[in-house]
């Protein structure tokens, strides 16, 4: 696939070109240079994925790439956004699947010219050759250039955002039993806590997402024909019910995290109030008893026949009256 020395292996994913008709047809790195130079309608589409540096130079070279976003492209860790250079975008996205209950992101680099797309691809990220063989059954469509390219690679992401987001909502719905239990479960507010992290990084990929698609569907006329700029407003549509569904969840999580809390400290109180009745009840009895064992002697109720009943029963009628106003005030 490439005359480099070295080449990374599987990181030059698809190479091609495609004529004014939509068609397709494998060339090499090399050989990009020669298909641009004829000015036929043509474009190249390039995919990669986690190519070394070498690699990037060679298609800087090819596609006379700016420095600055062949740099990015290298470092990786780039927070989404387009940048325009020259006659050229580059725009980064990321992107996400659900892996075991979590997120894994990834993120996708783009290269946009009048007759080439080049797509660099680090970390979790699924492969765009589906979405390649997609547009490659719409000829009609692919004919359009590279940024019907484009178009369908940031729909594939931002399609994989919505079943993220549907799959949390639903965790969340599971944990609102826990949530509503009388029992505390620390791991309640645990799966709470690293529910709401995730939506929140997957906020940051989508929230910026939307001001890209919102350029790509009022400038970069010269890159982005008219016929195209639909598929992005489409998919700005898609970006922001996404983004919509990921703000309404992460409030839901704020809220459901402040009501544990809330019925934990209720529970709390609730339990304090009992043992602080029953404590009330008993010292009532041990008020009264305690006065009889000091030693002096003229204790009331010493001398006679029936004291100690008496007593007894004063002690009763005493506890159970404080044991029927406990209960009068919810506090047994």
């Amino acid at each position: 696939m490439t005359d480099l020395a070295h080449p990374a292996p599987c990181t030059v994913i698809n190479c091609a070109a495609y004529d004014r008709q939509g068609r397709r047809r494998d060339i090499t790195l090399d050989q990009i240079s020669d298909v641009l130079a004829v000015d036929d309608g043509s474009f190249v589409w390039v995919g990669m994925f986690e190519p070394d540096d070498a690699l990037l130079d060679k298609l800087q070279e090819e596609f006379g790439l700016h420095d600055l976003a062949i740099e990015d492209a290298q470092s990786a860790h780039q927070r989404p956004k387009i940048e325009s250079y020259g006659e050229s975008l580059f725009v980064v996205m990321h992107t996400a699947q659900a892996v075991e209950g979590h997120i894994r992101f990834g993120e996708t680099y783009a290269f946009l010219g009048q007759r080439y797309l080049v797509t660099v691809r680090h970390g979790a990220s699924l492969s765009y050759a589906p979405v390649r063989a997609r547009v490659e059954r719409e000829p009609e469509l692919l004919a359009l250039g590279p940024s019907y390219g484009l178009y369908a690679i940031v729909d594939f992401i931002v399609d994989h955002y919505l079943p993220i987001s549907t799959e949390f909502q639903d965790e969340l719905h599971k944990l609102e039993q826990d949530i509503f239990a009388d029992t505390y479960r620390r791991e309640t507010i645990v799966k709470l806590y690293e529910l709401k992290r995730e939506l929140t990084q997957l906020r940051l990929a989508v929230a910026p997402l939307q001001d890209i698609l919102s350029q790509l569907t009022r400038v970069h006329g010269d890159l982005v024909p008219k016929e195209v700029r639909p598929y992005f407003r489409d998919v700005l549509d898609h970006a922001l019910r996404v983004n919509e569904a990921t703000d309404t969840m992460r409030e839901m999580l704020t809220a459901a995290m402040s009501i544990n809390l809330s019925l934990v400290t209720i529970n709390q109180g609730e339990i304090v109030k009992k043992l602080a009745g029953w404590a009330g009840l008993l010292a009532a009895p041990t008020l009264i008893t305690s006065w009889y064992g000091m030693n002096f002697r003229n204790m009331p109720e010493l001398n006679g026949r029936y004291d100690y009943y008496a007593l007894m029963v004063v002690v009763l009628v005493v506890c159970v009256m404080l044991y029927r106003y406990l209960k009068k005030v919810q506090w047994l």
